[in-house]
């Protein structure tokens, strides 16, 4: 008897996760994530194409909904989910995706600035022209080979015979494990005349292919400013082309010029444009430049149209230089043209995708024309003894009328065994005997009708053998003969061009760098402001001198700055923050400021603002730091002069944080108050100077639950009254103490 530890396998556990984990990649390799090279299709749009065709939506057919050919499509070849059939169906569709489009899509089916299709259910699609002529003909040819799908209920092509090079014309985008593919659309006309070249000479090298691929053709135009790294790139068929967006300067009134972008690179489809326009916003916010008046978004179906608003003698040249260097304008397009390949995944060059193709095209046209000839040989067969009986016509009605069945009647035209069968004559048996029809002839003659006797349908046989034999010997030349094979093919192809090529739409040159010289700003005195939710902006000193009062009462932190420099805040955390006065927004008294978090690395939602200075002032003076703890030190201002734009202003110990930073110039007293009701006045002289990474010297001794809450300090000749529980305190009225001393418990 079996017991259940009998059925358990015992194995290494990381064997058992290799074997997974490469059968799993090997599956995303070769059928989900990457083209085949012969025809340039992922399996989903092979399949989807393919359904299309089964169900009949041609071009010249209505359109049906996408829905229809998703379901449908999922059911009997593709099992993984409508939204990845849906999705290359739309894709196949977007002009500005493709460069031939393979499907002809109706209803909203997204636009080039990423906005996406809408719901299935509500878009209709049909097979583009060029599909049907260039990727489904002749699938009843029996020209590619058929798999079982997933249930094994329905057949499915293993490769679509495509007959042009659309894994170039097309490219193509997808992520396996491990690897990816990257291949740049080409101009349709282009790779035809590349591949006929090749055909006629096999040993022409990338060079001289390049006379007539000049590179990629992106749909959305473009300039390709690295003409002279492509060889390398269709060499190796890996690199990096650099892409820009067509720029246009357009003359308006004023004297003024606008820069209108009508092409954009291929990699800012989508929402990417969306990030274009915000960057140029962030430009102007940032006062990079300084030239951009308005910047606004006029494209339509007509095409891309985006427009930028100068000022007046703005330094054109330079500012496009900036766009290019700053934003997406110009970018790079990461070439990898990896695809299948007899099975395996392969890196491929130019002359190695053009020799895939020639071979896959030799064996779709051998295997198409060996069809033809067959069925052209058995039809001039058939023929041959339908003429032949023609000319014997009286003897087979009379061997007709002399047997008792089928089968007599077809012996005796095969055979010529005449028993049984009833003839005029003698002459007409040793005739028939003589008889020597093949099986398909005479069951071709026994299934005749009698109107094939009149003289005219006799000549329209005998014109149709002639054909016949001019097709066969047609079809044995083809397929006997390389030159007339290449002759066969190339006609093909030219008559591909001539129906569905277009103009190239994206230029290739040589450009120089994009050097973008920043304007050197006048320094000149700014003031800081910042309120006390965290917002801090800069104002010009005079709007500042007619305001002052109002904005010493409305701000936490004012001062003087310049506007080439930079501002520190100190938090509570012991965090230096710098931020760079130009990233401040500079305008109006009555502006609004921007929150510190978004032009620093400060964290408001775990760390508050205790002190902010201009950083070049830092220089001329020191500081007093106090923590909660009541841990105290002076350090020198020079020591926050740093470049980096968060730097630990203290070192703190646990469950300690910085409570005060008070610039130390002409103080008499500081003083300490704790959260208990403690003050300590003392001479502030007696606080040693440290370094900023020290934890300093005990300011106060404290109760063991008790924390400084607050520091004052006054001046010589002055006297300074706060508010304590409700109450005037003359804090030059208390007791002078000493530095680490406990300080005086006031009640009031």
């Amino acid at each position: 008897m079996n017991t259940t530890h009998d059925r358990i396998i015992k194995t290494e556990f990381s064997e058992i996760m290799e074997k997974s984990f490469i059968d799993y990649a090997m599956s995303v390799i070769i059928a989900r994530a990457l083209p085949d090279v012969r025809d340039g299709l992922k399996p989903v749009q092979r399949r989807t194409l393919y359904d299309m065709y089964e169900l009949g939506i041609r071009s010249d057919k209505p359109y049906r909904k996408s829905a229809r050919i998703v379901g449908d499509t999922m059911g009997k070849y593709h099992p993984h989910g409508d939204s990845s059939i849906y999705e290359a169906l739309v894709v196949m569709s977007q002009d500005f995706k493709k460069g031939i489009p393979l499907v002809d899509g109706h209803g909203n089916f997204g636009n080039i600035e990423g906005d996406g299709a809408a719901a299935m259910r509500y878009t209709e699609a049909r097979l583009a022209p060029v599909t049907e002529e260039a990727f489904l003909a002749d699938l009843d040819k029996d020209v590619v080979d058929f798999m079982p799908n997933f249930d094994e209920t329905e057949k499915e092509p293993t490769v679509l015979p495509v007959r042009i090079p659309n894994f170039l014309i097309n490219g193509s985008e997808g992520i396996a494990v491990g690897m990816a593919t990257s291949t740049p659309p080409h101009n349709l006309g282009e790779v035809i005349d590349a591949l006929k070249a090749y055909m006629e000479n096999p040993e022409l090298s990338t060079a001289q292919l390049m006379r007539y691929i000049k590179g990629p053709d992106f749909p959305t135009g473009g300039i390709v400013i690295n003409k002279d790294e492509l060889a390398e790139i269709y060499e190796t068929g890996a690199g990096k082309i650099k892409i820009r967006g067509r720029v246009e300067e357009e003359k308006v009134k004023g004297g003024k010029v606008n820069l209108v972008i009508t092409e954009i690179p291929y990699t800012m489809i989508g929402m990417n444009i969306g990030k274009f326009l915000s960057d140029v916003a962030d430009l102007v916010e940032t006062r990079k430049t300084t030239d951009i008046v308005d910047i606004s978004n006029q494209s339509s179906k007509e095409g891309i149209r985006i427009v930028l608003e100068l000022k007046k003698d703005a330094d054109v040249e330079n500012l496009k230089n900036l766009l290019y260097k700053k934003t997406r304008l110009e970018d790079t397009f990461g070439v990898n043209m990896l695809a299948i390949d007899k099975g395996r995944p392969e890196t491929m060059g130019l002359k190695a995708i053009l020799q895939a193709n020639v071979d896959f095209q030799i064996e779709v046209a051998t295997r198409k024309y060996t069809n033809l000839l067959n069925k052209e040989t058995e039809k001039r067969e058939i023929q041959e003894g339908l003429i032949k009986a023609c000319n014997v016509i009286d003897l087979v009605i009379e061997i007709l009328r002399g047997s008792k069945d089928r089968a007599m009647a077809k012996r005796c035209l095969v055979e010529g065994d005449t028993t049984g069968i009833n003839f005029k004559s003698r002459e007409s048996r040793a005739m028939a005997a003589q008889l020597m029809f093949t099986d398909k002839q005479a069951n071709a003659i026994l299934e005749m009708r009698l109107y094939k006797l009149i003289g005219l349908e006799l000549d329209a046989l005998i014109k149709e053998h002639e054909e016949t034999v001019a097709n066969i010997y047609k079809y044995e030349d083809i397929l006997e003969s390389r030159d007339s094979m290449m002759t066969v093919l190339m006609a093909d192809l030219e008559n591909y061009k001539k129906k569905f090529a277009r103009k190239r739409r994206t230029e290739i040159t040589n450009a120089e760098e994009a050097v973008f010289v920043e304007k050197k700003v006048e320094e000149m005195d700014m003031i800081f402001l910042m309120d006390r939710f965290g917002y801090a902006r800069v104002i010009d000193v005079a709007t500042y001198e007619r305001n002052k009062e109002t904005a010493l009462e409305e701000n936490r932190f004012v001062f003087k700055c310049k506007n080439t420099g930079k501002v520190v805040v100190f938090t509570n955390t012991g965090q230096l923050h710098s931020i760079k006065v130009k990233d401040l927004p500079y305008g109006k008294f009555r502006d609004k400021g921007v929150p510190v978090d978004n032009v620093s690395n400060y964290k408001s939602e775990s760390e508050y603002i205790i002190y902010a200075a201009s950083q070049s002032d830092l220089n001329m003076y020191r500081l007093i730091f106090v923590t909660a703890r009541s841990m105290c030190k002076i350090v020198d201002g020079g020591e926050f002069d740093v470049s980096k734009r968060t730097v630990a202003a203290t070192n703190l110990m646990d469950d300690d944080e910085l409570v005060s930073v008070i610039k130390f110039t002409d103080m008499k007293n500081i003083i300490f108050q704790t959260k208990d009701g403690f003050f300590l006045r003392f001479d502030p002289a007696t606080i040693p100077e440290k370094k900023k990474t020290a934890v300093g010297v005990r300011g106060m001794k404290l109760g063991a639950s008790d924390r400084i809450e607050n520091v004052y300090y006054t001046r010589f000749g002055e006297d300074l009254t706060i508010q304590y529980k409700d109450k005037d305190l003359e804090l030059g009225k208390l007791k002078l103490g000493t530095r680490d001393s406990k300080g005086t418990k006031v009640r009031v």
